[in-house]
């Protein structure tokens, strides 16, 4: 026997040559290449997100910041007994008798006598024209304004009224004198006629605080629209939602997390509460409708019946918050807890929840925040009406036909009017600005309750 036989017949296996791990093999550098792209992907979707949001804010501030501007006429004006007060009794009943039409004929005719006053003329413009460049929301507010004080009546004021809103456009840069040409609202003639208001000093632009104190406005007076009613509506909403919603869903989530036994029953309600999630906000205004309205008969565009679908929609959203806040608490503070005698009731109150309050603070403003932006089921509920007087105070202001935020930028943008959609624009700014607060809040909240273990 020899020492050849002591092998196995085969081929030779062959050990690779050893390499050092300071010199990258081909199959390092495929995977680095790999990395490097994974990388190259996630800070390019980053920078697209970013890039989307950027151009959407830009948009938006660009179209909606004049919004909380407004052209406004300040001249002199008589306001003569003989059309105001034909009597001369300055009897408020007797002075209801004259309608807006009274008022317009007075406010245009001052304005006329401050243009000759002032020596304005601009050829090619009639009286009518002239008259045009007054809002025709201002005839109303000065009615209301002289039914208040009869004793205005024979004295003159200097009438400080909205211009129109193709002037209003003219001044912001929406409006020129091409596109005038092709509007039946405005000539070019009148546009002239502005810029020579503006060098008097008798037409300017200021800060439009009526943006967020006046009611909505119908098509022909689109520059004295506001989001007065909206802003009552959704606060009325969010501080029915705040009392019906938050209450059920912390305690709801402290049973099912600490309490309830565990069995197919609560694994079913757990099931359906993530569904109801996930379940799209339309739906719900679809049940709030059939529920509420039509079954319960409370008044359709009311603040009550909107806040109650709201609150159906944030339920689950608040209960999943809070079921993930509780069950973060480490077992040991509860262990601890009861080896040194407290029952059951006393760990959660005094020692569990304590350490979730941050996340469920959190949990709720956010779902809160997202209730504020919902569109779709106040809707259904018929909250798109056009609605021009303020809700009453609360109680019974809840049942009072109102209107929220995200509603009235609907309305808006879905005017043919340049100026409503400018001030869609303004409403989408103002709903922003409190979302962000909503946020902000939750932050500093969460970081004010946290603690550390």
């Amino acid at each position: 026997m020899t020492d050849i036989s002591q092998f196995p017949a085969g081929p030779m296996r062959v050990t690779p040559p050893k390499q050092s791990i300071l010199t990258a093999s081909a199959n390092m550098k495929r995977r680095n290449a790999a990395e490097s792209r994974f990388k190259a992907y996630g800070v390019a979707a980053i920078a697209i997100a970013l890039g989307s949001l950027a151009i959407m804010l830009f948009t938006i501030f660009r179209d909606g910041t004049s919004s909380f501007t407004q052209a406004q006429l300040a001249f002199p004006m008589e306001l003569t007994a003989e059309v105001l007060d034909p009597k001369g009794n300055r009897d408020r009943e007797e002075m209801t008798k004259v309608t807006t039409v009274g008022y317009s004929k007075v406010l245009v005719a001052a304005l006329q006598a401050e243009l000759q006053k002032q020596g304005i003329v601009q050829d090619g413009i009639t009286d009518k024209e002239i008259g045009e460049l007054i809002s025709k929301d201002a005839a109303g507010q000065l009615r209301a304004q002289v039914l208040a004080d009869t004793s205005l009546v024979g004295t003159t004021i200097t009438a400080d009224v909205l211009a129109g809103g193709r002037i209003d456009g003219y001044l912001k840069g929406r409006v020129t004198l091409e596109t005038a040409e092709r509007d039946s609202n405005v000539t070019p003639e009148q546009l002239l006629l502005a810029d020579k208001l503006s060098e008097a000093g008798i037409l300017t632009t200021g800060w439009n605080w009526s943006f967020f104190t006046s009611p909505d406005a119908s098509d022909q007076r689109p520059e004295a629209a506001g989001l007065g009613v909206a802003l009552l509506g959704s606060a009325y909403m969010m501080l029915i939602v705040l009392v019906t919603c938050v209450p059920v869903g912390v305690a709801a989530s402290i049973y099912l997390e600490e309490f309830a036994p565990k069995n197919r029953w609560t694994d079913a309600i757990e099931v359906n509460i993530s569904n109801l999630a996930a379940v799209p906000s339309i739906v719900f205004g679809i049940l709030g409708l059939a529920i509420f309205i039509n079954f319960a008969g409370l008044p359709n565009s009311s603040s009550v019946v909107g806040a109650f679908v709201l609150s159906l929609m944030t339920l689950p959203t608040i209960i999943i918050a809070t079921r993930a806040s509780i069950k973060a608490v480490p077992p040991s503070i509860r262990d601890a807890a009861l080896g040194i005698g407290a029952s059951k009731m006393q760990t959660v109150f005094h020692h569990v929840l304590p350490l979730a309050m941050p996340g469920i603070l959190t949990g709720t403003i956010l779902g809160l925040a997202s209730a504020l932006g919902e569109t779709a089921p106040l809707l259904l509920i018929g909250m798109v009406a056009f609605v021009d007087n303020y809700p009453s105070a609360p109680p019974e202001g809840f049942l009072d036909p109102a209107t929220a935020l995200p509603v009235q930028v609907y309305s808006w943008a879905s005017r043919a009017d340049p100026a409503f959609i400018e001030r869609s624009n303004g409403a989408i700014i103002v709903l922003l600005v409190f979302l962000v607060i909503m946020n902000v809040g939750a932050i500093l909240l969460r970081r004010r309750f946290e603690r550390r273990w």
